[in-house]
């Protein structure tokens, strides 16, 4: 399997890694599939995430995604860190072969599921905001 120097690069060097004690938002994402997990955790103060780990137990492309994925979060308002989608998780690491493209998606996923918890913990339903998880754990 032929991976791009960028996502060897934050397989190898994760940012962001680790477990967030103070975050105010977690999620779980996962696919029974292969048998990736992603576990998201944000810190988000005046609408801004300002702090961002995971952990993922998965392939190279999994921990690639979950990696850019908070690098593209961070510092980000809320709202615009809805807008990542998987496409833009994709082309940040220039591509994964066909067969690991869910991982894009679960990274997407992942920021949803841990901005949805955000959301439960203030006691505002995210569905309307954040929409529906599917790949929720």
């Amino acid at each position: 399997m032929e991976y791009t120097p960028i996502v060897i690069d934050h397989f190898t060097n994760p940012r962001n890694m680790g477990e967030l004690k103070d975050a105010n938002g977690i999620g779980e994402v996962g696919n029974t599939r292969c048998g990736d997990v992603m576990k998201m955790y944000v810190k988000i103060e005046d609408d801004v995430i300002c702090d961002v780990k995971f952990k993922t137990f998965g392939c190279v492309a999994a921990i690639a995604s979950s990696s850019m994925a908070t690098t593209m979060i961070k510092g980000k308002k809320i709202s615009d860190a809805l807008k990542i989608k998987n496409q833009d998780v994709l082309k940040a690491l220039g591509g994964l072969p066909a067969i690991k493209i869910h991982c894009s998606v679960l990274a997407e996923e992942a920021i949803k599921s841990a901005i949805s918890d955000y959301y439960v913990r203030l006691g505002v339903d995210p569905v309307p905001i954040v929409g529906k998880i599917v790949s929720q754990v």
